[in-house]
């Protein structure tokens, strides 16, 4: 299996507009973030993992030319936004792309792009075959097998997930019991860490290594990052072995 970081970023991306902090000047690659999504590969199966506003662009860096799923993890801007640049994947395959996400998110898409479910939709838009995650029934895509687990993200539950022995995290800041007991022993996590700081809604630093440790992780990588965390090259090499700031189009083979 093969997992990408098409983005590691917060909502505003980085640099931040406007910003002058010297991560959002900051000359290494590694301390520019599109939003934050993924890219899974496995036996010829691709799935993407959210579609905020940079996904046209991560499709494009990593050289994408064929996706057989989406899953959305929650409805925040900065994991929708770029829903709309699914088309070429239509035009490409020939049909609609199927998107999995709750039931709740679903119909928060439906709303938000009503011109992609209208019944007469003009030529172009973008077609979906939306599917509902029901969370602890693994759905199978392809040659993937993924088990969707709930976190809560302040008072929102977003979707996280696991399969086989990597996990995925992200938009996290409590892991509820039973999410917890089937992450035991994962040995790969991506996880969310925004900063330093204590958030009501995202894990810190701190709490993401805790919450790696706890699951048994062997490696973490932590996403969803703030121009506050600092330099990635400083940072990183505070951290213990096998724990590390994830970067935009890292390549994690499991």
């Amino acid at each position: 299996m093969k997992i990408v970081l098409t983005g590691t970023g917060t909502s505003q991306g980085i640099p931040v507009i406007g910003c002058r902090c010297e991560v959002c000047i900051s000359k290494d690659e590694r301390d520019k973030r599109l939003r934050t999504a993924a890219f899974i590969a496995y036996e010829g199966t691709h799935v993407a993992v959210d579609a905020g506003p940079d996904f046209r662009q991560q499709m494009l860096n990593l050289g994408i030319t064929h996706l057989d799923a989406l899953i959305i993890t929650h409805e925040h801007n900065d994991h929708v936004a770029g829903l709309d640049d699914i088309r070429p994947f239509n035009f490409i395959q020939r049909k609609p792309l199927k998107v999995y996400t709750l039931q709740r998110v679903a119909d928060e898409i439906r709303r938000r792009f009503a011109y992609i479910f209208s019944q007469n939709p003009y030529p172009g838009a973008p077609t979906i075959e939306m599917i509902v995650i029901k969370p602890y029934e693994m759905i199978e895509i392809g040659a993937l097998s993924i088990m969707p687990l709930l976190v809560k993200h302040g008072d929102m539950e977003v979707l996280a997930m696991r399969s086989g022995a990597v996990a995925y995290v992200t938009d996290a800041n409590e892991i509820p019991s039973r999410s917890m007991q089937l992450l035991q022993g994962t040995d790969n996590v991506v996880i969310n860490a925004l900063h330093h700081r204590s958030h009501h809604s995202h894990f810190n630093l701190l709490e993401a290594m805790r919450v790696a440790k706890q699951i048994g992780a062997k490696n973490a990588y932590f996403t969803h990052i703030s121009h506050q965390m600092g330099l990635h090259a400083e940072v990183n090499q505070k951290l213990p072995a096998g724990f590390s700031l994830g970067f935009d189009q890292q390549t994690i083979r499991i």
